[in-house]
């Protein structure tokens, strides 16, 4: 199956999933139990990628902190207010093995569901964890150098980034892994790349999961970057990711590599290997509510800018539909997912779920689903189904004031997509809280040429239009606020 410029990804919360299946089975359900029907959705939506997150196996010892940590108590007790010790499974980054969680299924299981995917068309992504190990990962015993270690005074002098940790050859005294800006994650223990030995045993991971999956989304990618890496813990350290990606690739050629990258990193991670790199700038900026900033942000080439992963919520972002109010939840969206670059859904966004679930927990609280959010998904996955939008070319469109004096331009944010097949689809959207009018530049000389339909593909609108009206001085636009189109360009 060709592989489109412009994938889409579905990434789905593999155990609390998992749970609702068990109390529809009255048993526990496993990757097994997963119904073709679903995967066939999948296929059918428009999705390329299915990234299940917290497959693997993860201990007794990093649970028991979850449990007992009081401040992550209270969060997910904000989540179910009828929490349970059962809900509370240990973070999905606490990884004990790289191997699936026996209670999942196993690799086994894994491995079947894979084949069911590739069946569908659909690509797997699973995740790797770079920074840090859990408390009980064997190599704690077997491999005590692979860990950042420190001293009395650093215990003393933060003991919220160090503890001791009993093992077979006696007690150590070890960082939390964490990164340069907050306190230590308690359930988890650093890795030192300063150890050359490690960086190779942490590509040998790597090179064996990648025979599970197509590809893998990569936690805090940017932490084990040298200079980072330096800066949180005094320790030089050579690069790993340009190793580990060649390494990876010279065994799965196609493999594709996602960070989650933070800091204005993207670039660099691009250019360590990385396919896809977070947009979080791009979502800032639209949290924000800033139009213009968002255009500026589409000025990068697209060299950069089609290895972007663009999202609007993930499982460490709050949900969308409780970060935006309805009509800017849209108006973003249309922004975020018809630019250049990986689209990224996560598991609830459509049904306008309001409440993140801990990766610490394996159960979901009961929301009902927001039927007009599940209707405006539908449509918006239609547009990306479209070949113009999946394999064609995109510009950022001008925006010029209908009058000198009128400045809500700069409300506005618009582009194009052409296929291959000449179609065309015009986005713009009044990313405002004012009405606002702007002239949509649109430089094509065969515009000139009789009248244009313009067919919104959100809604049922449509508009005839006059081609040398449309090339001399754009396409007028008169939109409410948070307002936007989508239109077809069909010639009469």
């Amino acid at each position: 199956m060709t592989t489109p410029r412009y994938p889409s990804l579905y990434q789905i919360n593999t155990r609390v999933w998992l749970t609702e299946l068990s109390r529809t089975l009255g048993r526990r359900a496993t990757l097994d139990d997963i119904p073709d029907a679903a995967l066939d959705e999948f296929a059918k939506q428009g999705f390329d990628w299915i990234w299940l997150l917290s497959v693997w196996q993860t201990g007794p010892a990093a649970q028991a902190v979850s449990r007992a940590n009081p401040g992550w108590r209270r969060e997910f007790e904000e989540t179910l207010p009828d929490l349970k010790d059962e809900d509370i499974a240990g973070s999905g980054f606490a990884i004990q093995s790289y191997i699936v969680h026996r209670e999942l299924g196993g690799d086994a299981a894994l491995a079947r569901l894979r084949a069911r995917m590739q069946k569908r068309g659909l690509k797997l992504m699973l995740d790797f964890i770079p920074n840090h190990m859990a408390p009980d990962h064997p190599w704690i015993d077997e491999h005590p150098d692979y860990f950042v270690h420190g001293s009395e005074v650093d215990l003393a002098h933060s003991p919220r980034n160090y503890c001791r940790v009993k093992t077979k050859t006696g007690s150590l005294l070890l960082a939390y892994g964490r990164d340069p800006y907050f306190d230590g994650w308690p359930d988890t223990l650093q890795l030192n790349y300063g150890n050359p030995a490690l960086q190779q045993a942490m590509i040998g991971e790597l090179t064996r999961i990648a025979g599970q999956c197509d590809g893998m989304r990569c936690d805090m990618a940017m932490l084990v970057l040298p200079d980072v890496f330096e800066r949180t813990w005094g320790i030089q350290a050579e690069l790993f990711w340009p190793k580990a990606t060649e390494t990876v690739r010279q065994a799965h050629p196609n493999f594709l590599f996602m960070a989650e990258v933070y800091w204005d990193l993207e670039w660099t991670m691009q250019h360590q290997g990385f396919d896809y790199a977070y947009d979080k700038r791009l979502y800032d900026r639209l949290r924000e509510h800033h139009a213009r900033t968002a255009r500026e942000h589409f000025w990068a080439g697209l060299d950069y800018q089609d290895k972007l992963a663009r999202f609007l919520e993930n499982h460490d972002e709050p949900r969308a539909a409780a970060t935006f109010s309805k009509e800017v939840h849209e108006a973003a969206a249309v922004i975020t997912f018809l630019s250049p670059g990986l689209r990224f859904f996560h598991q609830g966004q459509f049904e306008g779920r309001h409440k993140r679930i801990s990766p610490h927990l394996v159960r979901a609280p009961v929301e009902p689903a927001d039927n007009s959010m599940v209707w405006f998904y539908e449509r918006l996955l239609a547009v990306l189904r479209h070949d113009a939008v999946r394999n064609g070319t995109w510009r950022q469109l001008e925006c010029a004031p209908v009058w000198d004096s009128n400045g809500s331009c700069d409300n506005f944010v618009a582009c194009e997509w052409q296929g291959t097949d000449g179609q065309r689809l015009i986005v713009a959207a009044n990313y405002s809280s004012n009405q606002s009018q702007c002239y949509v530049r649109l430089p094509h000389d065969d515009l000139r040429q009789g009248k244009w339909l313009l067919k919104d593909r959100m809604n049922e609108a449509a508009y005839e239009r006059d081609g040398t009206d449309l090339f001399s001085r754009g396409l007028f636009l008169d939109l409410p606020a948070w307002n936007y189109h989508v239109f077809h360009l069909e010639r009469l």
